[in-house]
């Protein structure tokens, strides 16, 4: 690749990276593409690896030429040398060397045909560091001028009792050993929790041969005539839902609305889940408990910002979701993020974001402008598709007493072992008031993912808001890698 031009490092090949990457190529900016997948996609677009024979890749997703547009294009510019796709690297740090000399700070109001001010030589910039492989052992660096962060959202999992058991898996596990793998988790399953994500879940599972048993959302129908003035925004959506109803129907799929899994039951492995209706308050309707045998238990409640990367780098942090402005800038300068990261939001969200950040970063890098048509475009895609997953936010949201059927005995941190009475004696008998006395007291989120998956359940638990962690690091890292980690190799 030509090394006079900018260098741009887009960190996740999901919708929004890939977004990302290929409008910033179209604007003369050279692109890195950093992911920790073997192909690219994102958890969106997965896809069984060649080896594995798949006739019909296409019957596991829905926007399939959405995915063989962005992946032809990906393919071309990697040929052409302008993209280097970076497979199997797993980002664990992203360094700002000199920040502040390559960029001013970010304008929130600042309207997109702003002249940008020209990038000034000499910066250092940022370096990325990365592990490669599957063993996570190589150390892999990379100097760019700026960083455009796509990293995407992973699962919340709220406990409940035998949720550990074997054959309790996430609503996004299940989906990716389908896409990914060809291979089902059971024979007879129970979908369960809440959100958008259980739809296809459920039809996927059932249209590979499992037999599902049931669909429990905890969720009220009523909610969504509540909100039909700013669901019918977006027909297709609402289409895309209608179609998912109609294929569970013909699958003959039990939906049970305004449920919730009580318990998994099992002595190796998952026999049966015991599921109950929820009252208006979100608590359990006495006498409204029934056992459903099943192998498997797909459950998902929803999905968090992946914002590990964002925060080392010390960008703003809305809530749980990285603060951006019209232009996707973070207020850390030459930092952007799209997709997922900035709030949860489906695939045409983040591909708007991603079209809008790459544009933006190309411009900033280049001295130019971004393109206002084009820019008027991906901004009216980005705004009605927040305004979408801001009413669904108002729908979906878990039982606002799960907790109460949380036993003690329950273990909340899978990583440590600690239950959630261990939880609630740090509060009531300690006085814990948050998360990270909570942690202290208890071991709760010291383990291996540090508190990524426990975090959200610990929190309600102790009855405080979830808040940003500020981890150093978005991953655990060898030792001997930060031993061994040099100087970045030449771009």
């Amino acid at each position: 690749m030509a090394t006079e031009r900018p260098h741009l490092a887009v960190i996740g090949a999901g919708p929004a990276g890939l977004a990302a990457s290929l409008a910033a190529v179209a604007r003369g900016v050279r692109v890195t593409l950093i992911d920790s997948a073997p192909g690219a996609g994102g958890q969106f677009y997965r896809r069984p690896p060649a080896g594995l024979g798949a006739r019909r890749p296409e019957a596991l997703h829905h926007r399939w030429r959405t995915w063989r547009r962005l992946g032809d294009a990906l393919a071309a510019r990697v040929e052409a040398g302008t993209i280097r796709h970076l497979a199997d690297h797993h980002v664990w740090c992203v360094e700002a060397v000199e920040p502040g000399e390559l960029f001013e700070p970010a304008v929130p109001e600042a309207p997109p045909d702003t002249a940008p001010p020209p990038a000034r030589p000499g910066s250092a910039g940022f370096v990325v560091h990365a592990l490669l492989g599957p063993l996570q052992e190589e150390p892999v660096t990379v100097r760019a001028d700026a960083v455009l962060l796509a990293t995407g959202g992973y699962e919340k999992v709220l406990p409940f009792p035998g949720w550990t058991l074997p054959g309790v898996v996430t609503a996004g596990g299940a989906q990716a050993m389908l896409k990914g793998g060809l291979v089902v988790p059971g024979q007879r399953a129970v979908v369960a929790g809440t959100g958008p994500l259980l739809l296809p879940v459920a039809t996927g599972l059932a249209a590979a041969g499992v037999e599902v048993a049931a669909l429990v959302e905890s969720a009220d129908p009523r909610a969504f005539l509540r909100r039909a003035v700013a669901l019918a925004a977006q027909p297709g959506k609402v289409a895309e839902g209608v179609r998912y109803g109609a294929q569970l129907l013909r699958h003959h799929v039990r939906l049970l609305p305004r449920h919730t899994v009580v318990a998994a039951h099992g002595e190796r492995r998952l026999d049966a889940v015991t599921v109950a209706a929820l009252d208006t308050h979100g608590r359990i309707g006495p006498g409204t408990e029934r056992r459903i045998a099943c192998d498997t238990l797909a459950v998902g409640h929803g999905m968090l910002a992946h914002i590990d990367l964002a925060e080392s780098l010390g960008c703003r942090i809305d809530g749980l979701n990285v603060a951006v402005d019209e232009e996707q800038r973070t207020d850390v300068p030459g930092v952007w993020a799209a997709g997922e990261t900035t709030g949860i939001g489906g695939a045409a969200l983040s591909l708007a974001e991603g079209h809008i950040a790459g544009g933006s970063a190309a411009a900033r890098l280049t001295g130019t402008r971004p393109d206002p048509h084009t820019w008027a475009r991906a901004a009216r895609a980005r705004r009605r598709a927040r305004e979408f997953f801001a009413a669904l936010d108002t729908v979906y949201a878990p039982p606002a007493h799960w907790t109460e059927q949380v036993t003690d005995d329950t273990v909340v941190c899978r990583c440590e072992e600690v239950t959630a009475g261990a939880v609630r004696n740090a509060v009531d008998e300690l006085g814990a008031g948050d998360v990270r006395t909570v942690k202290l007291l208890t071991r709760a989120g010291m383990g291996w993912c540090q508190g990524r998956m426990c975090e959200p359940a610990v929190a309600g638990l102790a009855g405080c808001e979830q808040t940003p962690a500020r981890r150093l690091l978005a991953r655990p890292v060898p030792l001997g890698v930060l031993a061994r980690a040099g100087d970045p190799e030449d771009d």
